[in-house]
């Protein structure tokens, strides 16, 4: 299995990170333009070190699964927030045909772990989400699973934070099924980029809206796992 982890100055999480990789799985970290040692770090703990020099969230994940060659991927922060060990789980329900994208739920281990303000804005999304879609997850959250051919199907565009919510919003649009589990949520290690600010988590659902404004392409057959 491939795990995509986008980085942008993670040299501190970075060894428990991939250390916490299934053995024998590959972690792919996608420098984002990383300003610290993150990429000399993810080198020399034997990880896959793609540069993406174009920010946004998006833009770091989808170079990931472009470099990802594994017949399922999966996404992880790389700021040891969320434990790639439980990974497995997610990747079993899609191998054995049980789901076709995997999303974890986060559940905060601390309330310093998700802000309020961060948390409502996912609720919104997560809602929003509802109406457009009928999918009732309730967390947009970064860790899943899925396979690399059917996720580039999806015809992804989205290179900021609007990046998680259009694979689930193209997936849904494409008949996957789609399921949650709950992952704990720690505190993560070092300054947040996005959500752990009003500005970021701002910045965040409006990308997300946008996503969501998009319409609903044409009728389609789904394409996920092939024939059942």
């Amino acid at each position: 299995m491939d795990v995509v982890l986008p980085c942008l100055d993670e040299a501190a999480a970075l060894p428990w990170v991939i250390g916490r990789v299934p053995a024998g799985w590959r972690p792919i970290v996608v420098d984002n333009g990383s300003t610290d040692d993150s990429a000399r770090i993810a080198e020399g703990l034997g990880a896959l070190v793609v540069a993406e020099p174009r920010r946004g969230f998006g833009s770091a994940c989808h170079a990931g699964l472009l470099a990802a060659t594994a017949e399922i991927v999966c996404f992880c922060d790389c700021d040891a927030s969320l434990d790639p060990a439980l990974l497995p789980h997610m990747v079993d329900a899609v191998r054995e045909g049980r789901a076709d994208l995997v999303v974890g739920r986060r559940r905060p281990t601390r309330g310093a772990a998700w802000p309020a303000h961060a948390r409502l804005g996912n609720a919104a999304v997560a809602g929003m989400l509802r109406r457009r879609t009928g999918v009732r997850i309730r967390d947009i959250g970064p860790m899943r699973a899925a396979r690399r051919t059917d996720l580039l199907g999806l015809g992804l565009t989205d290179r900021r934070s609007g990046y998680p919510l259009e694979m689930v919003v193209r997936a849904a649009d494409a008949g996957w099924r789609i399921d949650e589990v709950d992952v704990p949520y720690f505190p993560r290690t070092g300054a947040s980029k996005v959500t752990g600010t009003w500005r970021g988590t701002w910045t965040a659902v409006r990308d997300m809206s946008a996503v969501l404004r998009e319409p609903a392409p044409p009728t389609r057959a789904r394409s996920a796992g092939g024939e059942r």
